[in-house]
């Protein structure tokens, strides 16, 4: 497969991009809320002939289906990532997670361990939402769910979504307006995946059982995830490296492709190297 088809996964049909290499060590793309699969547009050419990229684009979001539900949940997500690598009949996957990726990410990794060949997450965390910041999205979603992110509501989700010296980079306002428009024109059925993320609970107690080499991004300009919780997920998962990143916000990948890609596919290859060279069970 080459190129972006609908596959159905478990009840609904899953958009999912797909680089096709078969004999390539995968890649599974987990994205933010508010955007979807193709922000990871940049590694499918830095990837090319070392990992096949898979973009799927979660439940009610981007491209795929709209969701039935009225929350679509992280557990959700996650049993529909494990179908999906189930489907496509994957060898242990190298999971690159961003925001709400990272909360489902922790949750494959810690399920089914022997799906997961290496993690790298950022701008995430698995706290569930603190009550105040909680009560204060609910409202926000019940507010916007009929018109959509418009005025100070979007000016507000951008300034989540990426930092302050991102978005005051000339260079980088391309790249702003794509996903300003995107968010700008989300559909109502992308609000059930909204109320999943601030209604997630906590996946802290998680953190312990995942066994896959672990790459987390700091960034010191993430007002969504506080620096706190991120050394958290470093602190819980044995072995997890931490990585800072200076002047980026909640996107790495889109606010600093040219730092982040790199360093992510080397991490992933040494892992792959490791899961290669590793012994096989005794009487396997």
């Amino acid at each position: 497969m080459d190129g972006g088809t609908g596959i159905p996964v478990r009840d609904t049909i899953l958009w999912v991009d797909d680089t096709g290499e078969a004999d390539l060590p995968p890649i599974l793309c987990l994205h933010s809320l508010f955007l979807d699969g193709r922000m990871f547009d940049a590694l499918v050419p830095a990837a090319k002939g070392r990992f096949r990229v898979i973009r799927p684009d979660f439940r009610g979001q981007g491209s795929s289906a709209p969701s039935t539900q009225a929350v679509v949940t992280m557990d959700c997500c996650a049993d529909d990532m494990i179908a999906l690598i189930e489907t496509l009949g994957l060898p242990p996957v190298h999971l690159i997670a961003a925001s709400m990726g990272g909360d489902v990410a922790v949750r494959i990794a810690a399920r089914r361990p022997d799906l997961c060949a290496s993690m790298v997450m950022m701008g995430s965390s698995v706290r569930g939402e603190p009550d105040d910041q909680k009560a204060h999205f609910t409202d926000l979603l019940d507010r916007t769910y009929a018109t959509g992110f418009v005025g100070g509501d979007l000016d507000m989700m951008m300034s989540i979504m990426f930092g302050a010296t991102t978005r005051s980079n000339p260079e980088k306002q391309a790249m702003l307006d794509h996903w300003r428009l995107h968010i700008g024109r989300l559909a109502p059925s992308t609000w059930a995946a909204m109320h999943g993320v601030v209604e997630r609970p906590s996946a802290v107690s998680l953190l312990p059982q995942v066994k896959a080499p672990t790459l987390v991004y700091l960034s010191d300009e993430d007002v969504a995830r506080p620096q706190e919780w991120t050394h958290e997920v470093v602190d819980n998962i044995p072995g997890a490296k931490l990585a800072r990143l200076e002047g980026v916000g909640h996107s790495p990948i889109l606010e600093v492709p040219d730092v982040v890609i790199p360093s992510t596919l080397d991490f992933m290859a040494s892992a792959q190297r490791a899961l290669e060279t590793r012994p096989a069970p005794a009487g396997a």
